[in-house]
């Protein structure tokens, strides 16, 4: 394949390191030599790895900075058969930019959510950590105002510590709840202008505010995320849910396997993706280890933590069988 040089460039990136991704993962042998790129291998082996590169070529055409990171997920795109979109379509899907930097969707699965918070009034993201359920939401969420399709932004989470342990921390109530509310207040500043975010959150465009606040409220013409929602009881989220106004649009995030609530209680986000399951305008977007856009490991991590779990679940469904056999026996 002759390849133009500056395209070559973007294909090998930075001291090759693009490259060594493609020799590890292309079932065919890849040669470069100056600006040509060859394939070797079996016909059928040489025609995937020759679409793989095609692909990544019409990724850097869209101006997008390839990485190893970037080369692997546009190969797990292009291995899905049941996928009509290429990698260019979904790694190139600039929602905001700001700086000189892009904020878009990585992985399919991530461009899919957030197709679904285009096409849907309230839309649920529900995943493991790190990847990008909430940050891609306040994406939309800024997008949506910067286009005047949405007067103002509403961002909240549940406190779940909001009660005794919470007073004994020093300062206002607000001060008190700031911590709980940080990680809102960093992805605001990533996506806006530092100077802007204050004066925004004061004329009211911006509000970030504990779940608790949303009581009694009509929340019209407004973009409205609530994080964290696994540590909601099944009546907030009823709560949270019935503020829905008129031109506005909600999501959701949260992840039903890091449940913080005490005594066992469950969880508003569990018992809402089974009683809402089917409603018309209402999505449940599903993420996975696969779309974590965090450090590698962080896949890994979350991956052997589940293989845990099931582990611990199916050693105690044993447990209780034993238990009920040696019952049965001694009725006997």
């Amino acid at each position: 394949m002759e390849i133009a040089q500056e395209e070559m460039l973007g294909l090998l990136g930075p001291a090759d390191v693009n490259l060594r991704t493609l020799e590890s993962q292309l079932p065919a042998t890849i040669h470069v030599r100056g600006n040509r790129l060859s394939l070797s291998g079996p016909s059928a082996e040489v025609a995937a790895s020759e679409r793989v590169v095609a692909e990544l070529i019409a990724l850097v055409r869209t101006g997008t900075a390839l990485t190893p990171d970037l080369v692997r997920q546009s190969m797990s795109i292009l291995s899905d058969d049941a996928v009509a979109a290429t990698p260019a379509q979904v790694l190139s899907l600039d929602i905001i930019a700001r700086r000189g930097k892009a904020i878009r969707p990585k992985t399919l699965n991530q461009k899919r959510y957030v197709d679904a918070i285009d096409a849907n009034t309230i839309v649920f993201g529900l995943g493991p950590a790190g990847t990008g359920k909430t940050y891609l939401a306040m994406a939309k969420a800024v997008q949506a105002l910067q286009r005047k399709e949405v007067s103002r932004i509403i961002l909240t989470r549940p406190a779940v510590e909001a009660g005794e342990r919470l007073g004994f921390l020093p300062g206002s109530l607000s001060e008190k709840i700031d911590p709980y509310l940080r990680p809102l207040y960093d992805a605001l500043h990533d996506m806006m202008d530092p100077e802007a975010v204050p004066k925004l959150m004061e004329a009211g465009v911006i509000e970030v505010a504990p779940l608790a606040y949303m009581r009694g409220r009509t929340l019209n013409d407004a973009f409205i995320i609530l994080d964290e929602a696994q540590n909601t009881t099944g009546e907030q989220m009823k709560m949270f849910l019935t503020r829905l106004g008129f031109g506005a649009k909600m999501v959701v995030t949260g992840d039903i396997t890091q449940v913080d609530l005490p005594g066992g209680k469950q969880s508003g986000l569990r018992t809402a993706t089974r009683i809402l399951d089917g409603i018309d305008d209402i999505h449940f977007a599903e993420l996975t280890s696969a779309d974590v856009v965090r450090h590698r490991l962080v896949a890994d991590i979350v991956d052997a933590y589940g293989r845990a779990e099931e582990g611990d679940v199916l050693a105690g469904n044993r447990a209780r069988r034993r238990a009920q056999g040696g019952q049965a026996g001694r009725r006997r």
